[in-house]
């Protein structure tokens, strides 16, 4: 007599709680395990523990869950210093961190990359593992008691602020500031920007600090409205103020129009690169690496993974400011950088004259577009840098770095993720992927940097 079917197992729906063991962390830092067969991604906890979780999404195969209690914590976990949603890694000891972040870059290139046994290295630890941000963004907000709040949005929430007390990943100087600005703003009645109905007024608060330099940065960012300018600038223990006005609904401090109400409105800062100081302007919108200590760090790994001998034509793509470029120039015959932010390439050209750096070049525009036109006019590449954001390289870009036909490309990389498949893409295409090189810029959060090399075979 033919057996009955299995009764298939209903999948979790959106508000079931379930029980499940976190067996390992996937990248983002979301914690993975299964129920009843369908894996369970959980915020906020770690290999070993065991949690109710409450369903927040669900698919076919798998489901995102929030935690609802911690049912046996796993003998990894540690106290955490401060209740910080920026830092969702602090309950696990350091050592512990950098062995998943160095195990999660193995796993992307073989998973998402195909490669059987990736030349991944040891990871570069941080220099040092807190307070190391040189830059913080701060969203204003209505705390339950419905006072103002400053601080950072809720894990998975897009219109929940809480507060903090301690931010843990910025220098005392730089918690100062957040606090001096919360107080005041406080004191007028100022009323926050409201997520849902697009009214109120205080959006952000943006600080920046010159590790190097000791120079302290506030832009605060609003709806279009008006301010005690002249207070304000008064009352900010930092050294320029700046305000930012936005007209449009999205949650952004980008754009929108900048007044300099105190100092200026470039930050200064200098890297030490392997004994050369480079100083530095940084605009307002300009991306800089959050962690400077690091970056020194990032920055001379890169250069060293070229292997420059001083004849070199480098292109630098994706170059910002122009801080690899011209950590680049200091060994290289000529560096050409790529920006599409026009503003960023103001500033590294800007950045290249204030350290009399003359064999490096920008142009601006849109890597697609711009490297075939870049190699008619400069010639074909010895080595190619990409620091790309973290989507990665479209396939239509990795063609057209193939194009350049360098010896050596260096991807640096914010996102293991996205290195495999380019990486993969580019062996394909004759290159070797040697040698991969974690480091880690963000303790105590799950963000991986990296530095490969791949070089024509």
């Amino acid at each position: 007599m033919p057996s009955l079917p299995a009764p298939q197992r209903a999948r979790p729906r959106k508000g079931d709680e379930v029980e499940v063991t976190i067996d390992s962390l996937a990248h983002g830092g979301a914690g993975v395990g299964r129920a009843e067969g369908f894996v369970v991604f959980v915020r906020g906890v770690v290999p070993g523990d065991r949690v109710r979780a409450r369903i927040e999404k669900a698919k076919r195969s798998f489901a995102e869950a929030s935690l609802v209690d911690l049912l046996e914590p796993s003998p990894d976990r540690i106290e955490p210093e401060s209740p910080h949603p920026g830092a969702p890694w602090q309950v696990l000891s350091y050592e512990r961190q950098l062995e998943e972040k160095e195990r999660q870059v193995r796993e992307a290139l073989t998973r998402l990359g195909s490669f059987e046994a990736p030349p991944v290295e040891k990871i570069v630890p941080a220099t040092e593992q807190w307070r190391y941000r040189n830059k913080v963004e701060y969203s204003f907000g209505q705390a339950e008691d419905g006072r103002l709040t400053l601080g950072f949005h809720r894990p998975g929430r897009w219109d929940v602020i809480d507060g903090i007390e301690s931010d843990v990943l910025a220098s005392p100087r730089v918690d100062e500031l957040r606090q001096a600005t919360l107080d005041w703003c406080r004191e007028r009645s100022l009323d926050a920007y409201d997520r849902h109905t697009h009214e109120g007024f205080l959006r952000n608060l943006v600080v920046r600090e010159g590790r190097r330099t000791g120079q302290l940065q506030a832009r605060l960012v609003t709806s279009v409205g008006e301010l005690a300018q002249d207070e304000l600038a008064a009352a900010l223990p930092c050294d320029s103020v700046l305000w930012t006005r936005i007209e449009g609904v999205a949650e952004t401090t980008r754009g929108g129009k900048t007044k300099t109400l105190k100092g200026a409105a470039e930050l200064s800062e200098e890297l030490d690169l392997r004994g050369v100081r480079l100083q530095l302007k940084i605009s307002p919108d300009a991306f800089f690496q959050t962690n400077t200590e690091m970056a020194e760090r990032l920055y001379a790994i890169a250069s060293e993974t070229a292997g420059l001998t001083g004849r070199e034509r480098v292109f630098d793509l994706y170059c910002g400011i122009g801080t690899i470029a011209l950590a680049l120039a200091l060994d290289a015959g000529k560096v050409v950088g790529v920006e599409v932010i026009e503003k960023a390439v103001a500033d590294a050209i800007a950045n290249a004259q204030l350290n009399s750096v003359d064999n490096a070049g920008f142009y601006a525009g849109d890597v697609r577009t711009a490297m075939r036109p870049l190699i008619e006019q400069e010639g074909s590449a010895d080595v190619v840098v990409v620091d790309p954001p973290r989507a990665g390289l479209s396939q239509k870009v990795v063609r057209r770095v193939l194009e350049a036909e360098a010896q050596r490309i260096v991807y640096v990389s914010c996102n293991p993720t996205t290195l495999a498949p380019n990486a993969r893409q580019m062996v394909e295409a004759g290159y070797e992927l040697k040698t991969v090189k974690p480091v880690d810029m963000f303790p105590q959060t799950p963000h991986i940097e990296c530095v490969a090399l791949l070089e024509r075979a």
